[in-house]
């Protein structure tokens, strides 16, 4: 018994110091890797822009407001009365100069007409259903629509007027 016991730890122990100690490479005999030609040709891929980035200075968008002229100054009291009207209304969603749940509105008039942002502002649901902008920022901001939030047209240009002062 004390030899079969003795025979099967050698042999045991044989088979263990046979199993391991090296590390042998093994040859990969198949390559998912694509093989390179010499004749390559590249295709430039369009580099993608955001909604928030377009710049479109044409589209008037969808809703009540036609035609603004905003003139060449800023209204103070409307500035002030605008800031008051964002801060009440709209920084659940947006941060001047961020991108929050919603764009920042940081230079949004050197990317969108007056015409545009007033109707954003005043008709969101039916910009976003058939304005190809409001569509796209709608996907950007994953899927967030803009809350109408009921503000009168003086409310909207006030605020129109403090995004004149974001730079």
């Amino acid at each position: 018994m004390k030899t079969t016991l003795k025979l099967m730890t050698i042999f045991f122990a044989t088979l263990l110091i046979s199993c391991g100690g090296k590390d042998e490479k093994k040859k990969e005999t198949f390559s998912y890797e694509k093989k390179t030609t010499t004749d390559q040709t590249t295709a430039i891929k369009p580099e993608k822009i955001l909604a928030s980035n377009k710049v479109d200075l044409v589209n008037k968008g969808v809703g009540p407001i036609k035609n603004i002229d905003l003139g060449n100054e800023i209204d103070r009291k409307l500035v002030t009365h605008g800031t008051e009207v964002f801060k009440k209304m709209c920084t659940a969603c947006h941060r001047p100069n961020k991108k929050f749940i919603g764009p920042a509105p940081t230079g949004i008039l050197e990317r969108r007409t007056p015409e545009w942002v007033m109707n954003m502002i005043l008709n969101p649901e039916q910009m976003v259903k058939e304005d190809p902008l409001a569509k796209e920022l709608l996907m950007e901001f994953n899927g967030s629509p803009m809350a109408n939030q009921g503000l009168t047209e003086e409310d909207a240009r006030a605020v129109l007027e403090y995004f004149r002062t974001l730079k």
